[in-house]
């Protein structure tokens, strides 16, 4: 019953900004951290950035300055800002969050910085 579904992605030049949504349903969303993670084909999933319920966020060191999370906790939905963007920020880009010790996933979207 939980589910967590994306929107954005896509493909943009260097130094462009692309903008995901992640829109969460079956959850008291308010009270759970929401975390972006990305995967490039050989390597770990990577947390990029998260952000608690009372919206105190952290980034990983290779998107801080460049990246924003927020969230909106009437619309039960985050955002994952990305600005001044890098080929290696080129990635599939998951949301997540935790209930329950279970961890659940959005669908991911293929971000492409290339050109």
């Amino acid at each position: 019953q939980v589910h967590l579904v994306q929107s954005g992605g896509g493909l943009v030049q260097p130094g462009g900004s692309l903008r995901l949504s992640c829109a969460a349903s079956g959850i008291n969303f308010r009270l759970h951290t929401m975390n972006w993670y990305r995967q490039v084909p050989g390597n770990q999933r990577e947390l990029v950035a998260s952000i608690t319920g009372s919206s105190s966020s952290n980034y990983a060191e290779a998107v801080r300055g460049r990246f924003t999370i927020s969230r909106d906790n009437v619309r039960n939905r985050t955002w994952l800002q990305m600005n001044s963007l890098k080929p290696e920020d080129t990635a599939v880009y998951y949301c997540s969050t935790t209930m329950q010790s279970l961890q659940y996933w959005g669908q991911g979207t293929q971000v492409t910085v290339s050109g």
